[in-house]
């Protein structure tokens, strides 16, 4: 729970060190305001209460970023008039449960023009979502629910895991159930492919688009992940909005558009596990899902972390050296 902690903590501290680098970039060149709410009072604390040092190293990175994504997107530095103000504000992390997974946003209400950043701190994960009797996959990820079938499936035992959990007063560990990998996470990761494909057969072309879109996002937007001595950045230009000019003034680079999948190719297990699943989907997507208990405790539910493992060559990817 600590690491999460710390991750959250550090994430959000970066996405107040981005929100600092884009503001004292563009003010002595465009007007520029920044939402002052609650998100942004809570990125702010967690970037304050990070030592010196590793804030200076915060602040490296996120001037990096800014620097380099100002040159990709001159509407950032570009007004049309002196009424053309950009607004730039942190995002609450609920938008995420509805796909729009953007940690920051720079707007020009004017122009009727945004882009939006994903700030990570030295991980990948795309999403981390849960699996449960009450949680319908198939509906909250793709609008397709899940059939009574899949639901007969786990029901069993997320059930008898309930019951665990109540009996012991919820101190049981997962680590007393003895090979849970096998009893629990091996029927569940079976329904939960059975259901993928199923969904697959009878909405075609569809499932693949809406998991994309569900995991990466529904809207365009760069993923900056600060790293040990480099910042990495990714373009995902799903639906073409990133990278436009500005009147004459055009980007220093282009960014390619990424074209979403239409068809499920495969759901196989990871290679020597039984936690990790792969599901490839056609245009170069490779998704791990690894299932897993979130807590040491036994509670009804499990948590995916969800990575790509790989993403179609067209993906504009860059590294930035501190």
């Amino acid at each position: 729970m600590k690491k999460s902690a710390n991750q959250t903590i550090n994430g959000k501290a970066f996405e107040y060190a981005l929100l600092k680098s884009f503001d004292e970039s563009l003010k002595t060149i465009t007007s520029v305001s920044i939402l002052e709410n609650n998100i942004y009072s809570t990125a702010l604390q967690c970037f304050q209460g990070l030592p010196e040092k590793e804030q200076v190293k915060f602040e490296k990175a996120a001037d990096s970023a800014a620097k380099f994504l100002l040159e990709i997107e001159p509407r950032l530095s570009n007004s049309l008039n002196e009424n053309d103000n950009l607004q730039l504000e942190i995002v609450s992390d609920k938008a995420g449960q509805h796909g729009d997974v953007r940690d920051l946003l720079a707007i020009r209400s004017l122009q009727k023009w945004e882009i939006g950043i994903s700030a990570k701190n030295n991980h990948r994960a795309v999403k981390h979502s849960r699996l449960s009797n009450e949680i319908d996959f198939g509906e909250k990820w793709l609008g397709m629910p899940c059939c009574k079938e899949y639901f007969d499936e786990i029901s069993h035992i997320f059930n008898q895991l309930s019951k665990i959990r109540d009996s012991s007063g919820a101190t049981q560990k997962w680590s007393s159930l003895g090979d849970y990998h096998t009893m629990v996470y091996l029927p569940v990761l079976e329904a939960f492919t059975k259901e993928l494909i199923r969904l697959e057969k009878i909405n075609p072309e569809m499932v693949a688009k809406r998991l994309i879109e569900y995991l990466v996002g529904n809207k365009d937007f760069y993923k900056v992940i600060k790293r040990v001595k480099r910042v990495e950045i990714q373009a995902y230009n799903l639906y073409g909005t990133l990278s436009s000019a500005f009147e004459t003034i055009k980007p220093k680079n282009k960014v390619t558009k990424v074209k979403l999948p239409n068809r499920l190719i495969e759901v196989v297990y990871q290679e020597n596990s039984k936690t990790t699943l792969l599901v490839t989907l056609n245009e170069g997507w490779q998704i791990s899902f690894r299932i897993h208990n979130a807590s040491s405790r036994v509670e009804p539910s499990l948590k995916f972390d969800i990575n790509l493992v790989s993403t179609p060559q067209t993906l504009f990817t860059t590294t930035l050296f501190l």
